[in-house]
């Protein structure tokens, strides 16, 4: 029998009626029924798309295999048994709510025989208002790596792969993973890939955010999601290169999956699960290094993730709490010793003794400092900026109230000791 080039593998899940525009995307398929197969797995759909796949099959004769399975409760199992029964030099997972450019396969299947690609990446478009991370597709490339190119924002599986690569390496989606599965095999396989290739003159791949959000990440837990992420920080661990490799995959998951389980929908959940959500968080930021890539991550992010790391919940629910009223909190800076003025967000656990959270978690930016001469004064150096304790004051503190609280005697010392130490440049 002869071998396709490709294999399609997709599996299948009540989603009608997406799956039709899936299923003629790859009939029009400009590469030709006869070098490629769909291999379609039914997952124990209940919506009639089982049904829709044996139409298919039966007016496609030898394009289509399809598998009929009990319901596995998630995404791998049917995708495990569609790749365990793929014949092709490639292999794509496609998803049954997803569809593909007309030439997209030949393209695939040719740039990577041209490069000797193990893994391609064809590029993604978003539908509906589905976000697909564009950075790995500024350009055509034969070859690229997590050091040089933004390949640690592209772990979905919808890749091209190539099939002796998986199966030398016996890879397969994680079953027990109700989200993310495909994240710790497309990170195995590009880690342990010869040459993996971006080909982004086309639109080969549309991922379809579904009216209802049924796709399987937009309804995933939280709990799963910690458990998802986790998967993949071990598979980086066991074979990432230390440096710049491994920085690259823990600043991706950090600056972004771990800190979204961070944001207001945590107040939402009873307290029990969110403390075990702080705490799964808190794990991953100790366990896998996160401490190692603060510095590639937005302010708000890792103040988030420190707070959870050191059991501080009841302070991370607060400071979520206000920048979901207020947004971002007020800015303050300070000139140090060393000549350099630095910009911090000035959060509530900001220099709080009982909290001792590092300044450098808070800082935003930081410059030389000028202080502009004063005409006026001769050419003299104008008056020194705010000190951090006016600052503080003056962001926290609503200047209306602040002109009423001076009215009450130990206010207004408290007013008069924040102008002195202003007076003083700072200090005592």
């Amino acid at each position: 029998m002869t071998v396709p080039d490709v294999t399609v593998v997709i599996a299948v899940y009540n989603t009608m009626p997406y799956l039709t525009a899936c299923l003629d995307s790859l009939v029009r398929q400009t590469i030709g029924h006869a070098r490629m197969e769909v291999v379609a797995v039914d997952d124990g759909s209940t919506d009639g798309g089982g049904e829709l796949l044996d139409g298919y099959a039966a007016r496609h004769p030898g394009l289509f295999q399809v598998v009929h399975q009990a319901n596995s409760g998630g995404p791998a199992a049917p995708t495990n048994r569609g790749l365990a029964l793929a014949r092709g030099r490639y292999v794509l997972f496609l998803g049954a709510d997803d569809w593909l450019g007309d030439e997209a396969l030949a393209r695939m299947v040719a740039s990577a025989d041209d490069w000797g690609s193990d893994v391609l990446i064809p590029k993604q478009v978003g539908v509906n208002g589905r976000l697909v991370p564009q950075g790995i597709f500024d350009a055509t490339a034969a070859s690229v790596g997590f050091e040089d190119s933004a390949l640690a924002w592209a772990l979905a599986d919808t890749k091209l792969f190539r099939l002796d690569l998986i199966r030398r390496h016996n890879l397969a989606r994680k079953e027990e993973l109700k989200v993310y599965s495909d994240q710790p095999f497309t990170l195995a396989a590009c880690l342990r890939a010869r040459r993996i290739s971006v080909l982004a003159d086309y639109d080969h791949y549309f991922l379809v955010l579904r009216e209802d959000r049924g796709n399987v990440t937009q309804r995933a837990g939280a709990l799963d999601r910690v458990r998802g992420v986790a998967a993949v920080q071990w598979v980086a661990a066991e074979l990432a290169a230390p440096g710049a490799q491994l920085d690259a995959i823990r600043a991706r998951h950090f600056g972004w999956e771990v800190p979204q389980l961070l944001q207001e929908g945590l107040l939402a959940l009873d307290a029990g699960l969110r403390d075990q959500v702080c705490e799964g968080v808190g794990e991953l930021v100790r366990q896998f290094g996160a401490r190692e890539v603060y510095h590639r991550l937005a302010v708000p992010d890792r103040v988030r993730l420190e707070l959870a790391a050191t059991g501080r919940y009841a302070e991370l629910r607060e400071l979520i709490a206000y920048e979901a009223e207020h947004g971002a909190p007020p800015e303050v800076s300070e000139t140090g010793a060393d000549g350099v003025r630095r910009r911090y967000a000035a959060y509530q656990v900001f220099r709080d003794g009982t909290v001792a959270l590092a300044d450098e978690l808070f800082l935003l930016g930081e410059e030389r400092a000028e202080v502009p001469a004063d005409p006026e004064a001769g050419g003299k150096t104008g008056p020194p900026p705010p000190t951090l304790v006016q600052q503080l004051w003056r962001g926290a503190v609503p200047v209306q109230v602040r002109r009423r609280l001076r009215g009450y005697p130990a206010w207004r010392r408290l007013a008069d000791a924040v102008a002195a130490d202003g007076r003083n440049g700072g200090r005592r």
